[in-house]
């Protein structure tokens, strides 16, 4: 592993114009996406740097509407859902300094205005959307002309998952090798599935205590099971990319369970254990084995938080709205 710690000025730098040139205004939209095959862990923090290749589905038109515009006040303005933002907030800190890698030095004030319909209550996180949909804006605001591997890149730096949101669909994010990371990057499968299904099942909306980021070096730090994960990904995504390629739910269902409880199961031996589960989430968990038990072909994923989402085909949806009234559900595809 290369130790050498590439800042992503550098990197950002190379691709370009010594002097931008700014357009008046611009919008963009990225969808939210959920990993059926997950990443854990990073070769390089401050590049977001996976250990491993992970698959989403994106959420169709759940995401992040982006504006940006010249600010005519001689200053930054960022908004979020319509509500200005502190300057020193973190919100705005991790927004401006992403901004930073492409303005640099330039005297460019910008209204940075972005509108989520995610609903949060569901604990989808909305870094992943946000950050690409600032990406994609910012690369027409500045008419930088980056084709998409490289907004995929330059996301990743803003928030790993982002790099996936760049697309829609299912999308594949490769780890990568290079010490700049400019070849993880992620790209959209060539599947169309009319009728798959993902269920938004809430648990809690609760503040997570311990955020991915440094859930995630904790994990790599203390615990034994870590060392086996990266390979079962590996195989975790091979399984999932033929179940998608062959449309095999059964197999697609079964893959992506039993990736999401691999990578809890590295967190709960981490030290102190890293358990992001409440009661009612190992309640919610039981229902779906007993649905599955009496013949519903439904599955689930969980993310480092306590809410699942489950993933199931339109012939199941009838029954999973009478078991799971308060679910919202999203058909990416479309109906059948």
């Amino acid at each position: 592993m290369n130790l050498k710690v590439i800042s992503k000025a550098t990197v950002v730098n190379q691709y370009l114009p010594k002097k931008l040139t700014a357009k008046t205004t611009v919008t963009a939209f990225a969808p939210s996406n959920i990993a059926l095959c997950k990443y854990w862990g990073k070769r390089d923090v401050e590049l977001n740097l996976p250990l491993n290749s992970s698959l989403s589905i994106s959420l169709g038109h759940l995401g992040s509407h982006t504006r940006i515009s010249h600010s005519d006040s001689g200053g930054d303005v960022i908004l979020l859902n319509t509500k200005e933002q502190a300057l020193d907030s973190s919100f705005s800190r991790k927004i401006l300094d992403f901004i930073a890698l492409f303005r640099r030095t330039q005297p460019l004030p910008l209204i940075i205005d972005t509108r989520n319909n995610i609903p949060t209550a569901a604990g989808l996180a909305s870094s992943a959307s946000g950050f690409a949909a600032l990406m994609i804006a910012l690369n027409d605001f500045f008419d930088l002309q980056l084709d998409k591997p490289t907004l995929s890149a330059f996301a990743r730096m803003g928030s790993g998952s982002a790099s996936r949101s760049v697309f829609s669909g299912f999308v594949r994010w490769d780890m990568g090798e290079q010490s700049d990371g400019m070849d993880s990057v992620a790209s959209q499968l060539d599947s169309h599935w009319p009728g798959f299904c993902i269920g938004l099942i809430k648990v809690s909306s609760v503040q997570k205590p311990v955020d991915s980021r440094s859930g995630m070096a904790r994990t790599i730090k203390t615990s034994n099971l870590y060392a086996s994960w990266p390979a079962q990904a590996s195989a975790d995504l091979l399984s999932i990319e033929a179940a998608i390629k062959n449309k095999n739910f059964s197999d697609l269902g079964q893959s992506a369970e039993k990736n999401a409880l691999s990578m809890h199961a590295t967190m709960m031996s981490a030290w102190p254990p890293l358990v992001y589960w409440l009661p009612e989430s190992l309640a919610v968990m039981h229902k779906i084995w007993q649905l599955r038990s009496d013949g519903i072909a439904v599955y689930f994923t969980m993310d480092a938080g306590p809410n699942l989402k489950l993933l199931f085909e339109s012939s199941a949806k009838k029954i999973l709205e009478i078991e799971f009234p308060d679910m919202e559900i999203i058909q990416p595809f479309g109906n059948e």
